[in-house]
């Protein structure tokens, strides 16, 4: 049984606390081969046998790009003041490289637009990892020029966008791109190889570094970042061989992604486990990384609890699981984030965005609503987490929960729901569900004086 009450009073942020909420491109947008648009790797990879849990793909997802003006009405009546989303690489620019898509471009006017009708910030990423095809023909991740026309993309965005936007982030979660494209083959493009998820890993890297060198050449007004997914690595018992796993892990992905960010180079125990010789890195790839963030965006959804039995063991999950089959572990959010500030504070953190946080839960709607407490109490308590955090000095300057509405969640497909709102996929009816209306409430209580 779950316990629903609150662990400590509410807590109170500054006024000029960020609040959001999140989504993707490929997730929620449709209208796949509409105007103009490219496929991308997901595209590709949806229509193909076996790949996506319950046979689905994004063709027509939640329609946003029809139904943009009412998400945006919902956006006002949630009463956040700023919106996450991602551009469609292959939306603007078909084939990732060459000619550019007007009617694409004109499509993220009029959300802009009516984001600034309704005085919503807007908080975009350039890369959700739906590389158009036609580079993935190329070699994709694998192929160093895709960071080049990466950067050109970055440009163009910026230079057209960029006194519109509160803020650009290069990628969202570089690891997933990697590890779940590359590595075991769970996301597209759906490669398994261990090797080449090492190289794109570091590709990604240097296309976020040639992406804020092509911006900042710009002036480009918005703030410049990334956004990575991050958790703490806690071994299973004290033993020599979980403590010294735990801090395997903790290096190879958080501190992969993080140390040539800030300190310009990979993190030595991640190293001296590897063949350095299975990736290619050349001579001045660090300094291109290594570039100053204006912010920077972390996502948190669960902990790492690491075991070297066999099998592993398994945490208790006290606060229980969601429908992902994730602990809910809500101090992990300020355990990481106190982590972070210490590591990373004398090598110019800036500050931070709780750029995604959330669950998936087996909503129903019974009596035409959506009661969805176990979300509420998952929603107070990583706030908590963050305000503690806070109160310990990190500097976090905003919080977006993922997501602004149930979508195509990738080889989960339409399985599995996170959003404050649920999707009738048949009718495309959006209804707010009681989480919706408690983070509505949560949000106006903070602005009151």
């Amino acid at each position: 049984m779950i316990n629903q009450t609150p662990t400590s009073p509410a807590p109170q942020f500054s006024d000029d606390f960020t609040w959001g909420v999140a989504t993707s491109a490929y997730q929620i947008e449709g209208a796949a081969a509409v105007d103009g648009r490219g496929p991308s790797i997901w595209d590709t990879f949806t229509h193909t046998d076996g790949k996506i849990i319950d046979g689905s793909n994004g063709d027509d997802a939640c329609d946003h790009y029809h139904r943009y003006a009412e998400d945006v009405e919902n956006l006002v009546t949630l009463n956040v003041n700023a919106y996450r989303f991602s551009v469609s690489w292959s939306r603007v620019q078909p084939d990732g490289y060459g000619a550019w898509n007007e009617k694409g471009f004109d499509f993220y006017s009029r959300l802009l637009d009516k984001l600034a009708e309704k005085n919503i910030a807007a908080h975009l990423t350039l890369y959700h990892w739906d590389l158009p095809q036609g580079l993935q023909d190329q070699g994709g991740w694998l192929n160093r020029e895709t960071a080049s026309h990466f950067a050109a993309y970055a440009a163009e965005i910026a230079r057209r966008f960029g006194s519109r936007l509160a803020s650009i982030a290069t990628h969202n979660e570089p690891w997933c791109t990697a590890n779940l494209g590359y590595g075991n083959g769970q996301f597209a493009p759906g490669v398994i190889d261990p090797v080449a998820a090492l190289q794109v890993s570091h590709h990604l890297l240097l296309s976020h570094g040639l992406a804020m060198t092509a911006m900042r050449a710009l002036n480009t007004p918005a703030k410049l970042g990334i956004v990575l997914n991050q958790w703490t690595a806690v071994p299973a018992t004290d033993s020599p061989a979980d403590v010294a796993e735990a801090k395997w892990e903790y290096a190879r992905s958080v501190q992969w992604f993080m140390d040539p960010i800030f300190k310009g180079a990979y993190p030595q125990l991640a190293l001296d486990r590897m063949d350095q010789g299975l990736f290619t890195v050349l001579e001045n790839d660090l300094s291109i990384i290594h570039q100053p963030l204006d912010f920077l965006g972390v996502n948190y959804y669960v902990r790492a609890f690491v075991s070297t039995d066999n099998p592993p063991k398994k945490p208790e999950g006290k606060l229980g699981f969601t429908d992902m089959g994730w602990e809910i572990y809500p101090q992990g959010l300020s355990d990481l984030l106190l982590a972070l500030h210490q590591e990373y504070q004398e090598f110019n953190l800036p500050p931070i965005y709780i750029t995604e946080n959330g669950m998936a839960s087996a909503d129903k709607v019974e009596d035409a609503k959506i009661d969805d407490q176990i979300r509420i109490d998952y929603l107070r308590r990583h706030l908590a987490a963050v305000a503690f955090a806070i109160e310990q000095g990190v500097d976090i300057r905003g919080y977006f929960y993922w997501s602004l509405m149930d979508n195509f969640e990738w080889n989960s497909g339409y399985a599995k729901r996170f959003g404050l709102i649920y999707v009738d996929y048949d009718t495309q009816q959006r209804t707010m569900k009681e989480s919706a209306f408690w983070y509505r409430d949560f949000i106006d209580a903070q602005r009151r004086p």
